[in-house]
C-alpha cells in the first residue's frame, strides 16, 4: 500500500474556522496514526475575497492548536506549489485537456440568459442547472466566439440518465441520480478555476490518498469522481465527515455561537482543551473493559489510539458548555500552578496586548489599584449587562438594537483592523443614521465594557480584536431582546442603503 496522505484545504477568506479546525485534526490523526503525510494547502483562486492576512490567521490558528502539517506553503515539499492562485498553468492545461477529449466544453451564455433560465425552473418547480445550450454548438461557432474574445466559462459534461454510485469509507454506498448533478463550471471567466477543477488536478498532482471531508460535501462527490474517470486517474478514498452542530441540532452556525479559532484563544481557553474538544466531535477514545471511553486526552492520545471507524455519524454537538467543562479540568487537573502562572501570564500580560493598553489606562489612574477596575473587560469574557444600562435620553432600545446590529455586520466584513480604519466606520455609520457620535457610541460602551465610563471606545474595540468585539455586541443584542426574522430582513434593508467605505 502507498504512503497515506491527507490533506486540508481552507480558503483565506475570513476568519479561520472550528469546522477546519475540525477536519484538520481527523485527517491530522488518520495520516500519523499510520506513518503518512498530513498537507496543507491553501485554496485562494477566489481573488476578490481572499487575503494573505486571512492565510496568516489560519497558519497561526492551527499551529495554537498544535495541528502541525509535513507540506505546506510555509515548508515546502516535493508537489508543491501549495497555494493554488500560483497553480494556474496547471489548471488550464487540464481543463484544455478535458475540452480537447470532448469531456467539457465552451459556454458562451450570457448572466442575464442564465438567469432566466433559473427563473423558468423555478417557475415550472423544475431541478436547478444549466440546461445544456452550448453543448450544440458547432466546432466552427466555437471557434469563432473565441476569436472575437466572446466571454465563456469552460463546463464539464454530465449524463442525464442514470446514477453515480459514491463509495464512502464511513457510509457506505451512496447513490445519487445525474439529473440531480449540474454541468459545473470548470474555469470562470477571468481564467481562473472553480473549487471542483482545483481540487481533484490538485489531490491527484499531490498523491492524496484519503479525502476527509465534512458531508456537505457529499453532493459534489458524483463531479470529482466523473473528473477522475475523465483524466483517467484512480480517485482517492472519500471519508464524509459529521458536521458540527449548535445544540438545537442545525448546521453551526456563527449566529448561534462563536466559529472563530481567535475568539477561543482570546476568551482564555486552553489550546489542549479546544483540541481535546474537537476530537470528541463525533469520536470517542477507545474504553478499557470496565469503564468508559476517557473524554480528557492529548492530541498524542488521539493519534495513539485513533480509528476511522469510530467515528459516529450522527451530528455532534459543539456544546460550549462541554468546552468550559473541559477546559477547567485542564486547568485544575493537568496545570501545576506553576504552570497555571505561566500560561494565565501569556494570556493576559503578553506584550502585544499590554503594550497596547497601557497607553490608554496610564493617564486615567493614580495608584496600580486602580488598574484593574478600569481594564478589567480587556480581559474579561460577556460583560455583566442588563437592558436598563442602555437606557439613554435620546435613543430608544430599538435605536441601540440597530446600532449594534449594523457594527456587528460591518466589522464582519473590515478588511482591515486597526483604530483609524474603525473610527472611520463609527463615524460614517453615525453620521449617515443622522446620530451624534457621542449618542451613537453610547450602547457600544455598554456592549464592549460594560459600562459607560471606560478607556476610548473605538480604541478598546481596535485591542481587544474582531473575535471578542462581534461576541459581545452579539451578547448585548441578546440581552436588548434580539432581533427577530422579520425584524432582520428590514434592518438588512437599512443597512444596505449606508455607504460604508
Amino acid at each position: 500500500m502507498s504512503e497515506v496522505r491527507t490533506r486540508i484545504a481552507p480558503s483565506p477568506t475570513g476568519d479561520p474556522h472550528v469546522g477546519t479546525a475540525y477536519i484538520a485534526l481527523f485527517n491530522m490523526c488518520f495520516a500519523r496514526q499510520q506513518g503518512g503525510k498530513f498537507i496543507l494547502r491553501i485554496e485562494d483562486t477566489d481573488q476578490a475575497r481572499s487575503t494573505p492576512e486571512s492565510e496568516q490567521e489560519i497558519l497561526d490558528s492551527l499551529r495554537w492548536l498544535h495541528l502541525d502539517w509535513d507540506e505546506g506553503p510555509d515548508k515546502g515539499g516535493d508537489f508543491g506549489p501549495y497555494r493554488q492562485s500560483e497553480r494556474g498553468e496547471i489548471y488550464k492545461e487540464h481543463a484544455n485537456k478535458l475540452v480537447d477529449s470532448g469531456d467539457a466544453f465552451y459556454c458562451f451564455c450570457t448572466q442575464e440568459r442564465l438567469d432566466n433560465l433559473r427563473k423558468e425552473q423555478q417557475e415550472n418547480k423544475e431541478q436547478p442547472g444549466y440546461d445544456g445550450h452550448c453543448q450544440a454548438l458547432t466546432p466552427e461557432q466555437v471557434k469563432d466566439n473565441l476569436d472575437r474574445n466572446v466571454p465563456n466559462v469552460i463546463r464539464m459534461h454530465i449524463p442525464r440518465r442514470g446514477s453515480c454510485v459514491v463509495n464512502d469509507m464511513l457510509r457506505g454506498e451512496i447513490e445519487i441520480d445525474w439529473h440531480q448533478v449540474d454541468m459545473q463550471i470548470l474555469m470562470k471567466s477571468d481564467g481562473m478555476p472553480t473549487y471542483h477543477l482545483a481540487n481533484v488536478v490538485d489531490d491527484h498532482l499531490m498523491g492524496i490518498t484519503h479525502v476527509i471531508r465534512g458531508e456537505e460535501w457529499i453532493n459534489s462527490a458524483p463531479k470529482h469522481l466523473k473528473l477522475y474517470e475523465y483524466f483517467g486517474w484512480e480517485p482517492p478514498v472519500l471519508i464524509h465527515m459529521p458536521l458540527l452542530r449548535n445544540t438545537d441540532k442545525s448546521k453551526l452556525s456563527k449566529r448561534k455561537n462563536p466559529t472563530s479559532i481567535g475568539y477561543y484563544k482570546k476568551m482564555g481557553y486552553l489550546s489542549e482543551a479546544v483540541v481535546n474538544f474537537l476530537g470528541l466531535m463525533g469520536w470517542s477514545m477507545p474504553s478499557g473493559p470496565d469503564e468508559e471511553g476517557e473524554e480528557l486526552f492529548s492530541v498524542q492520545d488521539m493519534i495513539d489510539n485513533f480509528d476511522i471507524q469510530r467515528v459516529s455519524l450522527g451530528g455532534p454537538v459543539f456544546d460550549t458548555e462541554k468546552l468550559d467543562w473541559l477546559n477547567g479540568r485542564y486547568l485544575r487537573e493537568v496545570l501545576s500552578d506553576e504552570e497555571f502562572i505561566q500560561r494565565f501570564g501569556e494570556w493576559a500580560f503578553n506584550p502585544e496586548t499590554t503594550h497596547q493598553i497601557v497607553p490608554l489606562i496610564k493617564q486615567r489612574v493614580e495608584r496600580f489599584s486602580d488598574v484593574a477596575p478600569l481594564a478589567g473587560f480587556y480581559f474579561s469574557g460577556m460583560p455583566d449587562i442588563k437592558t436598563t444600562d442602555f437606557e439613554h435620553k435620546s435613543l430608544s432600545q430599538e435605536d441601540s438594537v440597530k446600532i449594534l446590529q449594523f457594527i456587528a455586520w460591518a466589522v464582519e466584513i473590515l478588511p482591515e483592523w486597526h483604530r483609524d480604519r474603525l473610527e472611520k466606520l463609527l463615524m460614517d455609520m453615525a453620521d449617515q443614521m443622522d446620530i451624534k457620535i457621542r449618542d451613537f457610541l453610547s450602547p457600544v460602551f455598554i456592549a464592549i465594557a460594560g459600562s459607560s465610563v471606560s478607556t476610548s471606545v473605538i480604541d478598546s474595540i481596535a485591542v481587544i480584536g474582531k473575535d471578542i468585539t462581534r461576541a459581545r455586541l452579539r451578547h448585548a443584542i441578546g440581552i436588548l431582546g434580539g432581533v427577530s426574522k422579520k425584524g432582520a430582513k428590514k434592518l438588512e434593508s437599512e443597512y444596505r442603503e449606508l455607504d460604508l467605505k
